[in-house]
């Protein structure tokens, strides 16, 4: 058995604000820590779903990569630190050699308000669209990884995100560890988090077969930046249209595909 676990930090527990979230700033290193906790306690209710009869590698996948406390983690889990500079991106390496893909930590989308940290790979853009789903990072890459006819079981994060989710794959198991309200969030006890997520990952990882998603005949994308600059420096790149003067729209045959001219615009 093997596992791929993509973490973020804007989806843990508790945080709220982007100091929060930024390596070297003083609000920082309890997120880092809650991010860690919150994926250790993802890896240790994995292998006790396989009685450490499993591969489990883990991405960091926050800002520059470079966030969970690695000694933290059960010994065999490998982790990839940084970025790997394909357009998988937030789950970079995986392949079709992995028979899961969890998610710890994500986040609502650009313009959603289930968060106060929303937002899409980055925050140039005020909504990313895909065939007229709100393109959260969890839409993006379980497209990415479902092509590679890996299912996604699990994902922990805000409760929009994880309400969202079950519109493409129902049998998805979830963990809202917290709510956006405005600019605030409701979150429960960090441990509490941990021991949820440790539990209900070993729910998810006993539904792999029904956490195959359908893939669509074709991908229409729109995203809408925030800069008309970065609008109309991505309309050059080939079969991306301008269509007004801060949004423009492609349609990709495959997720693939898809994911590579996004790889390029974003």
């Amino acid at each position: 058995m093997k596992v791929y676990v993509s973490t973020d930090i804007e989806g843990v527990t508790g945080c709220n604000n982007w100091n929060e979230t930024t390596l070297g700033h003083s609000e920082y290193a309890l997120f880092q820590e809650q991010m860690t906790n919150e994926v250790k306690a993802a890896c240790e209710g994995i292998n006790e779903a396989f009685d450490s009869n499993v591969e489990i590698v883990v991405k960091d996948s926050h800002d520059s990569g470079r966030n969970i406390i690695m000694k933290n983690l059960p010994e065999n889990v490998k982790l990839i630190r940084g970025w790997t500079s394909d357009p998988n991106i937030m789950i970079g390496g995986i392949d079709e050699s992995f028979d899961a893909l969890v998610y710890i930590g994500y986040h609502s989308g650009a313009g959603e308000n289930g968060n106060p940290l929303s937002h899409s790979m980055n925050l140039k853009t005020n909504y990313i669209t895909v065939n007229g789903l709100q393109a959260t990072e969890y839409l993006l890459h379980t497209y990415a990884a479902s092509e590679m006819g890996i299912p996604v079981v699990f994902l922990s994060g805000d409760a929009m995100l994880c309400e969202s989710a079950k519109i493409i794959n129902p049998s998805i198991e979830t963990v809202a560890v917290k709510e956006g309200l405005g600019d605030s969030t409701i979150s429960l006890n960090p441990n509490y988090a941990c021991s949820l997520i440790k539990e209900k990952i070993k729910i998810g990882l006993s539904k792999i077969n029904e956490c195959i998603v359908n893939l669509p005949d074709s991908f229409e994308v729109e995203i809408n930046y925030q800069r008309h600059q970065d609008a109309r420096k991505a309309s050059f790149y080939p079969g991306v249209t301008l269509i007004n003067n801060t949004t423009v729209k492609f349609v990709a045959e495959t997720a693939r595909d898809m994911m590579v001219t996004i790889f390029f615009i974003l």
